[in-house]
């Protein structure tokens, strides 16, 4: 497998700033037809993503956690799957997901822009969106509760500083349970350890279809486990079943996620609308081959 070579000296965006770039990366199509989705950041740094949609790794790439805030995509970015592989400069943080930018985030709009011929604009636009308030104003439900786990700790331990001399180990990710200092789910479940009531808005966000703001007023780092009867609109959240999967059964009898959120956490999504920054691409193409 030839990898492809980046400069790292990196792309010159549309305002004349250069931006960081992969020293490496290998970008390939995704045939298998399996359900399982997959991005991670490795010790020692490396991105990997497989059986990914486009439309993913360009929320990714640029902070987004809803789809409602990429438009005017061709439909062909939500069903075709993509493995990248790619190395960063030693001592790159790992990528931000949903609302942030970091410099692999950068790294990964460089990719797009390399091999998909990715070009976006961004505009502002009125759009339906969620607040995620505290039910009643109250406390927390029963299925949240403030993290015992220090994620500080946990994450230096993941991406040390560089020059830092080896860290011990960090906990293992224990399959069905949440990582640390992270989260994960499926189609009906949410669970996550040591989440700010930030990131647990926008993975929310995913799940809904729609900008999801955090006014809970709720500070520090929390672990949650939600369980719902999934929308088969909504499929399993931000990704549905690749191409030839059907989505999953639903039965019709059991608690909208809104129905959860409140029962299981004492949140509420309350309906809004507001100004949000939207995502338009402008041209994307099939990527160049390895």
């Amino acid at each position: 497998m030839r990898a492809v070579l980046i400069l790292a000296f990196a792309l010159q965006s549309a305002a004349g700033v250069s931006r960081p770039a992969f020293e490496v990366a290998s970008v390939k199509p995704n045939t298998s037809g399996e359900a399982r989705v997959m991005i991670r950041t490795e010790p020692g740094g490396r991105f990997v993503a497989v059986n990914v949609p486009l439309r993913v790794l360009i929320r990714n790439a640029y902070g987004i956690a809803e789809d409602s805030r990429i438009v005017e995509a061709p439909g062909w970015i939500e069903t075709a799957r993509f493995d990248v592989v790619a190395q960063p400069p030693d001592g790159t943080a790992a990528l931000i997901p949903g609302g942030a930018v970091g410099p692999m985030n950068l790294m990964l709009q460089s990719l797009l822009e390399e091999r998909f011929q990715l070009v976006v604009r961004r505009e502002t636009r009125e759009l339906p969106m969620y607040v995620l308030a505290r039910a009643g104003g109250g406390t927390p439900g029963p299925r949240l509760r403030p993290t015992a786990v220090d994620c500080v700790e946990i994450l230096a331990r993941l991406y040390p500083p560089p020059g830092r001399g080896p860290a011990p180990p960090p906990p293992a990710f224990v399959p069905g349970q949440a990582p640390p200092c992270g989260s994960t789910g499926g189609p009906g479940r949410l669970i996550a350890q040591g989440m700010t009531m930030t990131g647990i808005a926008a993975n929310l966000a995913g799940r809904v279809q729609r900008i999801v703001t955090d006014k809970t007023g709720l500070s520090g780092n929390f672990d949650l486990d939600l369980e719902w009867t999934p929308d088969p609109f909504q499929g399993s959240g931000a990704l549905g079943p690749p191409p030839g999967v059907p989505p999953p059964i639903v039965d019709g009898t059991g608690v909208s996620i809104f129905t959860a959120l409140r029962e299981q956490l004492g949140l509420t999504l309350e309906s809004a609308r507001g100004p949000a920054d939207v995502l338009i691409i402008e041209r994307v193409g099939q990527p160049s081959p390895d």
